[in-house]
């Protein structure tokens, strides 16, 4: 009796151990016939596009500038009373180191600025593969760094040099083929602002008709206007809206940064030398400084480590253009209006490692790969540059959801091909021992067509025509918005999408389940197809039809119709949507 139960026992454990395997085994086929399938599909395109307005893709194609911190401070050069001011910024050394006006202002008898060379300038950036140059006209300390009817305390009124340097950097831009564009300080201590830490001063009527007017004349008397680079203070909805209304009436072909505020401008500015985690949605820039404690000139600053600062330089360049965004990269010339000879020779090194790969950062695009392991991914019509930050240990490079064909794979700058193989959607590539280029190497990838990739997270079904999309499937297009000044912007979410596909394509329709703003209008894309609904809507109807293309990555997205600004948030709650084939008939009058 004993022995039966035994074997019976037994038995069982057989069972359900085979049963066990079987379904491990089933749910490992079912993953491997989903990766096989993603193997089979039309990708999605992979290149970023640029903004639809022209004027913004304009400054997006620009990519690269200089950007100049040049004023009474500099000549002061981080010292007071002979002693290095250590807190904060050296442009804002008056405010650090609390310096009363009339003795900031024997700084300017001093300011003779004989060795502003805008030529040289103009052709230090050129060799640096700068496209543009933004120049400090008027920074905290209130001091007009160009000819102004509103004040004397300016650099032509009082000053030995006596000249309006803005305007022949202007025409040197002009000569050279370069773009121009203004810095603008919105908070003013000479004209009433108090020192705060933060610079997070409001905007009293008092001061507007002195910032409209430096705005109108900086918009009048320099030229075309690329770039209008605001900064700080805490203004109204109305002040930056009448500010920035003076800059498209005057120069409507120039773009202006977010820090007029309020969500008035046209980029957004991302914080100082800040590279963002992932691709940003819409136009923005990082400010970059060679020294991340200054952005004026210090004349105690320690210079060393050439190599390791021209690497993080070329590495934040290539980061923040991978990630679709521009670089404005700064110097601080002295006060005598030279550039600090290791700062020049720096800005020369990026420039030759540019030229070195011509293609795979100026002129290049942005792709939907995002952040590798190993570094960055840009395209360049059909080559696909690999910027290797980290090289891989192993020796092996690895680029998953690449759909189009590669042709040809070699070390840029070397014409010996390396060795590689493309299994479906994953390339790799067999790296030398030693990289060709020392600052940061780069692969290039030569492909048979267009950039096109399948989405790690692409939904397949093979099934009943029914796709489940959870809040972990999504990819979430990020920006910025503010309140009104620096400290009250926050990140926002602009747009959800996720990827589906099947082999059998079909009609399909659309619920959502999750929490909208009911007084927003949402506009819901599947595929070719797009409904605009309203908040209410979209939570309680379902919404089509949509076509599905068979054997194509097919995306859905979410995004604001009418958003009050680009930049603003969905206000979505996102907890789970459904892509189904049958229509509940819920929702008869979809506005396509």
């Amino acid at each position: 009796m004993f022995k039966s139960r035994l074997f019976k026992m037994i038995a069982l454990l057989g069972v359900m151990f085979m049963t066990i395997v079987s379904t491990f085994s089933n749910i490992a086929s079912a993953d491997a016939a989903n990766e096989k399938n993603k193997g089979n599909l039309k990708g999605i395109p992979g290149t970023i596009e640029y903004n639809s307005n022209e004027d913004i893709a304009a400054w997006q194609r620009l990519q690269y500038g200089m950007f100049i911190h040049w004023g009474l401070y500099s000549e002061l050069g981080g010292v007071y009373k002979e002693k290095p001011v250590t807190r904060g910024y050296s442009e804002q050394i008056q405010m650090w180191a609390n310096i009363p006006e009339e003795e900031y202002l024997k700084v300017a008898n001093q300011f003779k600025a004989e060795n502003f060379n805008p030529k040289e300038i103009c052709s230090l950036a050129k060799d640096a593969g700068m496209k543009y140059v933004v120049i400090t006209s008027k920074h905290h300390d209130g001091f007009s760094m160009f000819d102004t009817a509103t004040t004397d305390y300016n650099i032509v009124d009082s000053t030995p040099y006596g000249k309006d340097p803005l305007k022949e950097l202007a025409n040197a831009c002009r000569d050279q083929g370069l773009k121009f564009g203004v810095y603008f300080s919105l908070v003013d201590w000479h004209q009433g602002h108090p020192f705060d830490n933060n610079n997070n001063n409001s905007i009293p009527e008092s001061m507007e008709p002195t910032i409209e007017k430096q705005i109108r004349e900086l918009m009048t008397n320099y030229g075309p206007i690329a770039e209008v680079w605001f900064d700080m203070s805490s203004p109204t909805q109305a002040q930056s809206s009448k500010f920035a209304g003076i800059v498209r009436e005057l120069q409507p072909h120039a773009v202006i940064n977010s820090r007029i505020f309020n969500n008035q401008g046209d980029f957004r500015t991302l914080g100082d030398n800040q590279v963002p985690a992932s691709t940003l949605d819409g136009a923005w820039q990082t400010p970059a400084s060679i020294y991340h404690s200054t952005w004026g000139y210090r004349s105690w600053q320690v210079r060393d480590n050439f190599d390791g600062k021209v690497r993080d330089l070329v590495t934040g360049l290539t980061s923040v253009t991978a990630r679709g965004g521009n670089y404005l990269l700064n110097i601080g010339p002295r006060g005598d209006g030279s550039v600090v000879d290791f700062e020049a020779d720096v800005l020369r090194a990026i420039g030759s490692w540019l030229d070195r790969h011509p293609g795979a950062v100026l002129g290049a695009s942005a792709t939907r790969f995002g952040k590798q392991p190993w570094g960055e991914v840009t395209v360049n019509n059909h080559d696909l540059f690999l910027h290797v930050i980290n090289w891989p240990q192993s020796g092996e490079l690895k680029l998953s959801g690449l759909a189009t064909r590669a042709l040809n794979v070699q070390e840029d700058g070397n014409t010996s091909e390396l060795q590689w193989k493309q299994e479906g959607n994953d390339l790799v590539i067999t790296l030398p021992n030693k990289p060709t280029d020392a600052i940061l190497p780069v692969i290039k990838v030569k492909l048979a067509g267009d950039l096109r990739i399948i989405p790690e997270k692409t939904l397949t079904n093979e099934n009943d025509g029914t796709w489940n999309i959870n809040p972990a499937d999504l990819y979430l297009g990020r920006s910025y918005a503010d309140r009104g000044s620096y400290y009250t912007t926050k990140q926002t979410t602009v747009r959800q999408t996720a990827y589906i596909a099947s082999h059998k394509g079909g009609q399909v329709y659309l619920e959502f389940d999750g929490k909208a703003n009911a007084n927003e209008k949402y506009q819901i894309e599947i595929g070719n197809h797009s409904y605009v609904v309203s908040g209410e809507e979209l939570t309680n109807s379902s919404i089509g039809p949509f076509t599905v293309p068979a054997n194509e990555v097919t995306t859905f997205t979410i995004t604001l119709a009418e958003p009050a600004y680009p930049t603003k948030d969905l206000e979505l709650e996102f907890k789970s949507a459904h892509i189904v084939s049958k229509n509940p008939n819920k929702f008869n009058s979809p506005k396509e």
